[in-house]
């Protein structure tokens, strides 16, 4: 009779991946914290990475596309191998902070061991267009209306709650349970028609699009976290009010 043994290590090679976040364990060795095209976000020990013959150095660099292969038991498994997949990308030091608030926004609203490739894809998306130095605005807004649709909590934009079409004329109020609420222009947190417009088509055409987009996204995005706070936010408010951070 087999005995009930424990099960065999998983194993997976060269799957796509980016660090979110890491920390340092003991001396030499770190806690990763990746996500991955297929296989969710994922906590992985990185045995040795800090040492001085590590293959790992210079590998495990956030918001650069990696190829991860890692053996283990349940969530926390042994990290194998990192590489470098494709060419060598870096956010330019004014852009950090957008980086670690897409990264954190990952961590705090993505369980572990859940796969979500099109959340991956829009991730890596929204990474290379700001490494590439595209508009900064309009690519974070994008990537936060991606994620809340491929997260189960799209936005109805373009109907309100009882099931009139929105005016680009008119004005509203939004709320993430019953959607637009047609109001007056003076009302408090009253949006233009036109900016919930062009937030459902991810095209910003002003300024006051792009403000309007940003508190729906943020008051939806605020509900998801059901009152956690974003570091990253905090961080970047703080650097804002000293005048380091714009």
């Amino acid at each position: 009779m087999k005995s009930r043994g424990r099960p065999a290590a998983r194993r997976v090679w060269l799957a796509p991946a980016y660090v979110l976040h890491q920390y340092a364990y003991r001396d030499t060795s770190r806690i990763v914290e990746v996500f991955t095209c297929d296989h969710g976000r994922l906590t992985l020990f990185a045995r040795g990475a800090s040492g001085p013959k590590s293959t790992l150095k210079g590998v495990l660099r956030p918001f650069q596309r990696l190829l991860v292969s890692w053996s283990g038991h349940g969530e926390a498994c042994q990290l194998v191998t990192a590489e470098i997949d494709g060419l060598l990308t870096s956010l330019a030091p004014q852009r950090l902070m957008s980086g670690f608030y897409l990264n954190e926004l990952l961590l705090k609203l993505t369980e572990r061991c859940d796969p979500h490739p099109e959340i991956f894809l829009s991730y890596a998306a929204c990474v290379q267009a700001l490494c590439e130095g595209q508009v900064e605005e309009p690519t974070l807004r994008r990537f936060e209306k991606r994620l809340l649709n491929d997260l189960g909590y799209g936005l109805e934009l373009s109907r309100t709650g009882e099931g009139f079409p929105v005016e680009s004329g008119s004005y509203y109020r939004f709320a993430l349970e019953s959607g637009p609420q047609l109001c007056v222009a003076e009302a408090p947190g009253a949006i233009y028609g036109q900016s919930l417009a062009d937030l459902e088509a991810e095209s910003f055409g002003d300024a006051r699009s792009l403000r309007d987009a940003k508190r729906v996204l943020r008051a939806a995005i605020d509900a998801c976290l059901d009152g956690r706070s974003l570091k990253s936010r905090e961080v970047a408010l703080a650097l804002r009010g000293r005048g380091d951070f714009t």
